[in-house]
């Protein structure tokens, strides 16, 4: 793995060099003091180091994409192997610890010098980040996390189970401080780079994210009352693409484009993009079989063209698609694919969108400007196609599935337009109206509502499950979270005799236009599927009053059956 750790603290320098030093040495007396830095510099160094703890390359996506077989590796995260001091892992931890650490002095600060709307958007954002930890990890620090000046030098770990009723508790008071009527001294505005101060839509996000965690309870908790409440007024939760909670990045560096970019300028590229993925997007899978998936080329770009030659003998070819397999022990897996691999494309990292051209990828292959996905609104959909189709509430679980299937491609085309913003002319999937479908689009969602309709209940959902994690590629936290709650997607298992017969998966045989056919590539897997991430192996050292480390095959996460 190319480890090209990113700095927030080039973004909070910027901020700060443009308030004036004077300015920053009257205010503050005590510059080591990070409670006396303004908020706004603290609240743009928050959402970036949350970001960052997210996604592709730094964060827990780089592995948990791989354990969602969106991506695969030659690294520790190949064979569900990730172990507490992996780098995904201690990377992760500390830049969720940085940003919560952070927003907590927002919200301290906030309150004292009456900016009730930075304190609000802080504790809905604490809220965000707490619960993607819970999620992956169970048991964390809560009620003593930072309490250092407290006395607190070494927390204790919270029962999982107890922090999820204070999220919820937490999100309310940030609604309630962004409502708060008393005039603020000063507002958010360019220093929130989620919504450039917009606090309407921050409530949206705190409704939207309170129906999410009811959604993951629903297994161990009657949530029904709850989310009929939240649903009964859909303005008041995300309710279109223009209000999804995503972090945006920027182009100014090649450190302030989206982490999973840099793949496009990386020395040595040993990340690749899942078969497994590819072939349900191109319709090989027999999920979706014969039916393409549109966003195929927004979602993956290939350097070669289909009848390119590539460095190496290729493990898995079809056409231009480059890749190798979860848990293979074939001759070529580690042969060197670096410029014939194919990359994650201009969705969901800003790379390049795939006109079958090929190139070889690099910094100007596209402006790398794509958000961190938190919540989208067709996220928003699926959670209550999700709901309707486990008779939590009543409603029409296939009309809400169809505007989630209609509103995913939506997404695509606003993230481009108004993030990536590519030199390159891309097509846009629900046309120049943004209403009217291209004929693919139409195409492949009239055959995913077929599948839909032709289905039991079970199957139903696994079709709402699945659509939810293509459209949330480069999100893999909540996939996970999703597949730990309901089973599906249906993942590659090597040890599955119809997937791998005779522990041999069968590449497309005439897909390697210089080996056909193909050969069959061994596959293994050694580690059961993990029900929980391991802890930071350097807070388990330091911190005497942390747990033994996990058997995270056993370990479950509380909203787990």
């Amino acid at each position: 793995m190319t480890q090209k750790i990113k700095s927030v603290y080039f973004f909070a320098a910027l901020l700060l060099l443009s308030t004036g030093c004077k300015k920053f040495l009257d205010v503050n007396k005590n510059l080591n003091d990070p409670t006396k830095v303004p908020v706004s510099i603290l609240l743009t160094g928050a959402q970036y180091q949350m970001g960052q703890g997210l996604a592709f390359n730094n964060g827990l996506t780089d592995g948990l994409s791989v354990y969602m077989h969106q991506q695969s590796t030659r690294e520790e995260a190949d064979n569900y192997d990730m172990k507490g001091n992996d780098f995904i892992i201690e990377n992760s931890w500390a830049k969720f610890n940085a940003a919560l650490t952070d927003l907590d002095v927002v919200i301290k600060q906030s309150i004292e010098e009456e900016r009730f709307k930075y304190a609000g958007v802080a504790k809905i954002l604490k809220a965000f980040g707490f619960s993607q930890m819970v999620d992956v990890w169970g048991d964390i620090p809560f009620s003593e996390f930072n309490k250092f000046k407290e006395g607190v030098k070494q927390p204790l770990f919270d029962d999982d189970a107890a922090i999820y009723p204070q999220l919820i508790t937490l999100i309310d008071e940030g609604i309630a401080d962004i409502n708060n009527p008393v005039t603020n001294p000063s507002n958010p505005g360019t220093d929130d780079v989620i919504y450039g101060g917009n606090t309407a839509r921050w409530v949206k996000a705190g409704n939207t994210l309170k129906l999410k965690l009811y959604t993951q309870l629903r297994k161990v908790q009657n949530v029904t009352a709850e989310v009929i409440a939240l649903l009964a007024n859909p303005a008041g939760l995300i309710n279109s693409k223009e209000e999804s909670f995503n972090i945006a990045f920027g182009t100014a560096l090649l450190t302030d484009r989206h982490p999973g970019f840099s793949d496009y300028t990386a020395t040595q590229r040993t990340e690749h993009v899942s078969p497994w993925f590819y072939e349900i997007l191109k319709g090989y899978n027999p999920i979706y079989s014969g039916s393409v998936d549109p966003r195929l080329p927004y979602y993956i770009y290939n350097q070669i063209k289909p009848g390119g030659a590539t460095p190496n003998t290729t493990e898995y070819r079809d056409g231009a698609f480059v890749s190798i397999y979860f848990g293979s022990i074939g001759s070529d897996r580690n042969a060197s694919q670096q410029n014939g691999i194919s990359l994650f494309g201009i969705y969901p990292v800003g790379g390049r969108y795939d006109d079958g051209q090929g190139g070889v990828a690099s910094a100007t292959s596209g402006t790398g400007a794509a958000p961190q996905k938190l919540i989208t609104y067709a996220d928003r959909l699926y959670l209550e196609a999700e709901l309707i189709n486990a008779g939590v509430i009543a409603g029409d679980a296939r009309e809400v599935f169809s505007r989630a299937l209609s509103a995913s491609m939506a997404q695509v085309d606003y993230v481009i337009s108004n993030y990536v913003k590519p030199s390159q002319a891309v097509p846009q999937l629900m046309g120049a109206n943004g209403a009217t479908p291209i004929a693919a689009v139409t195409t492949y969602i009239n055959a995913v509502l077929a599948k839909y309709d032709a289905g039991d209940a079970n199957k139903k959902l696994e079709h709402i499950m699945t659509q939810k994690w293509l459209a949330s590629v480069g999100a893999s936290v909540d996939q996970y979270t999703d597949y730990r709650r309901t089973g599906y997607p249906v993942l590659f298992d090597p040890q599955n005799a119809a997937m791998a017969p005779g522990g041999n998966v069968q590449p497309p045989v005439d897909g390697n236009p210089f080996a056909v056919p193909q050969p069959a590539v061994p596959v293994q897997r050694t580690n059961n599927f993990p029900l929980s991430l391991p802890w930071a192996q350097t807070e388990l050292d330091l911190n005497g009053n942390a747990p033994a480390q996990k058997a995270v095959d056993t370990y479950k996460v509380f909203w787990m059956q």
